[in-house]
C-alpha cells in the first residue's frame, strides 16, 4: 500500500498517504475470529452479487472437499513427547520466570533446548525406549509441580501445561517408575489423538489412500450456464470429518443467504439414503450423486441374490424371497452405526433345502438374514442405485466434475491446500478469503466476457475429437 499506486487507488488513498502497519492486518484477523464473524467478507459480497443479478438461488450447485496440510511438522511418538515438553518449558519461562527458575531439574537444559528432531535422537531401539521413559519422568515431574497446592494460577492456566498433560495422558501409562509407553492398540481414537502440541485440532487421516495431518476444506460453488461460476459457501473441518455430515450444514447456511439450489451435485461421499430424502423435504433440494453400491459378497460377485432381490411387504411385514419363500421374523433393530434397521429371517426348513443356497448365503448353520434400513431409507436407496446406471444420470451429473477446476484454481492462485495458520478457525478465515479473491477473480472475467468458460481439452483429445 506504500509503494504500490494501484494498491492506493483500489482503496481511494491520496498518493501520499503513508499506509498502514503490517500489525493491523493481525489484529483484524483476530476481531474476526475471536467474534465468529469471518464468514461476514464472504457473503457481504455474495449479497451484493445477488443484488446485480449475477447470483441467485434456485439453481445448480456443486460440492467437494480437499485436504488440508496442517502447519505443523510430522512427529513420530519420541519427537512428540518430546517437542511437547519442551513447549511447555518454553511457555513456563515466558509466562512464570520466577516459578521455574529454581524448579529446573539435572538434564532438562541439555533435553529440551534444542529443536526435538529424530536425526539427533538414538538410533538403538533400546536407547530410544529409554529416552521415552526419560521424556516420560520429566513430563511427570514437570506435571506434578504444576499440580502443587501453591502453583500460581498462570501456571496452572497456562495452554501449553493443558496440552503436556494430554499428549502425556495419550502417550504413558503412570506415572511409574519408569513410565511405560501406551501401546498402540491403546492408542486414542484419530478425532481426539494429538500429533503436535502447535495445533491440536489437526488431525489424522486418509483420502484416496493418501495420508495426511490437517483439515478438509468444502467448496459449493453455482454452476449455471448462463451466470458467472461464484463460490457460494466454505465449510472448514476436521479432516477427521465424513463428508456425508456436511450437506444439512451447508444446506442450512445457503437457506441463510436465500441461495439453497435446486439441484445440488455432489459425489458419492456425500450421499447418504438420509441424505436423499431429508434434504428435499426440509429444504426442497434435490441431491444429484451417486450412492455407495451394495457391500455385501453377493453384489460385489454378481453371482448371488442381493437384497435387492427380495419383495418387502411393507404393510404385512414380510419378504418373500427369490425363490417365493416367505420370511419368519420381521424385527426393528439398531446396526452398528446406531441407524434404525429392521433384521429379516427366514425359516431353517425354507433354507436348508432351497437348491439355490450356495448363491444366497455362506452359513454354515443359519438361514438367510436380510438387514435393511427404515422403509423410506431403504425405497430411496434402491432408487438411487438403479437411477445412477442410467445416461440421463450420468449427463445430469457431468457437471459436478466442474468443481475440480475450482479447487486447481484455488491451489495454483492461493495454496489453498497448505493452511498458513495453527488452528480451525484461522484456516476457516484463510479458505474464507480465497474463496473472496476466487469469486471477484470470475466476476471480473464475466464481466468482461460473460460466458461460461469453454472445457479445457489436451491436443490429444482435440485430435481424437476432430477424426
Amino acid at each position: 500500500v506504500r509503494g504500490h499506486i494501484d494498491w492506493k487507488y483500489a482503496l481511494a488513498l491520496e498518493l501520499t498517504d503513508p499506509g498502514f502497519d503490517a500489525s493491523v492486518l493481525t489484529e483484524f484477523r483476530a476481531r474476526l475470529v475471536t467474534s465468529g464473524t469471518e464468514t461476514l467478507l464472504l457473503d457481504t459480497l455474495l449479497r451484493d452479487f445477488q443484488e446485480r443479478g449475477l447470483l441467485r438461488g434456485q439453481g445448480k450447485q456443486r460440492t467437494d472437499s480437499t485436504v488440508i496440510l496442517a502447519a505443523i511438522r510430522t512427529l513420530n511418538r519420541l519427537e512428540l513427547v518430546g517437542e511437547t515438553l519442551r513447549h511447555a518449558l518454553n511457555r513456563l519461562a515466558v509466562v512464570a520466570p520466577e516459578w521455574l527458575h529454581p524448579k529446573i531439574q539435572p538434564g532438562w537444559v541439555e533435553r529440551y533446548s534444542a529443536r526435538i528432531d529424530s536425526f539427533r535422537l538414538p538410533k538403538a531401539k533400546t536407547e530410544r525406549q529409554a529416552l521415552a521413559s526419560t521424556i516420560g519422568a520429566d513430563g511427570f515431574t514437570l506435571l506434578s509441580l504444576i499440580a502443587a497446592a501453591d502453583t500460581p494460577s498462570i501456571v496452572r492456566n497456562e495452554p501449553a501445561a493443558h496440552m503436556l498433560m494430554r499428549v502425556w495422558i495419550q502417550q504413558y501409562y503412570g506415572p511409574g517408575d519408569p513410565p511405560r509407553w501406551r501401546t498402540d492398540d491403546d492408542a486414542p481414537p484419530s478425532p481426539l489423538l494429538i500429533h503436535s502440541p502447535y495445533d491440536d485440532e489437526a488431525h489424522y487421516s486418509i483420502k484416496r489412500g493418501e495420508p495426511w495431518v490437517g483439515y478438509k476444506v468444502h467448496l459449493t460453488e453455482s454452476c449455471d450456464a448462463d451466470a458467472p461460476r461464484l463460490i457460494t459457501h466454505v465449510e472448514t473441518t476436521a479432516a477427521t470429518t465424513p463428508d456425508d455430515q456436511l450437506l444439512p450444514v451447508i444446506h442450512a447456511a445457503l437457506a441463510k443467504k436465500v441461495l439453497l439450489p435446486s439441484e445440488h451435485v455432489v459425489d458419492c461421499g456425500y450421499t447418504s439414503s438420509e441424505i436423499l430424502v431429508e434434504s428435499p423435504q426440509q429444504y426442497g433440494v434435490r441431491i444429484i450423486g451417486p450412492v455407495a453400491q451394495d457391500p455385501s459378497w453377493q453384489a460385489r460377485e454378481q453371482t448371488g441374490f442381493t437384497n435387492g432381490a427380495f419383495t418387502l411387504d411393507w404393510e404385512r411385514k414380510v419378504a418373500q424371497c427369490p425363490q417365493g419363500k416367505t420370511s419368519r421374523k420381521w424385527a426393528p433393530g439398531v446396526d452398528g452405526s446406531g441407524q434404525a434397521v429392521i433384521q429379516i429371517r427366514f425359516a431353517h426348513s425354507d433354507c436348508f433345502s432351497c437348491p439355490v443356497r450356495d448363491q444366497c448365503t455362506r452359513a454354515k448353520r443359519e438361514p438367510r438374514t436380510v438387514t435393511v434400513r427404515e422403509q423410506i431409507y431403504h425405497e430411496a436407496l434402491q432408487a438411487a442405485r438403479q437411477r445412477q446406471s442410467t445416461p440421463a444420470f450420468k449427463k445430469a451429473y457431468a457437471i459436478r466434475a466442474g468443481i475440480e477446476s475450482t479447487i486447481s484454481q484455488g491451489v495454483r492462485a492461493a495454496d489453498l491446500r497448505r493452511t498458513r495458520y495453527s488452528g480451525l478457525a484461522k484456516t476457516h478465515l484463510q479458505h474464507i478469503v480465497i474463496a473472496v479473491v476466487l469469486n471477484l477473480i470470475r466476476v471480473v472475467a464475466w464481466l468482461a466476457k460473460p460466458q461460461s468458460p469453454a472445457q479445457r481439452i489436451t491436443p490429444f483429445q482435440a485430435l481424437a475429437a476432430a477424426g
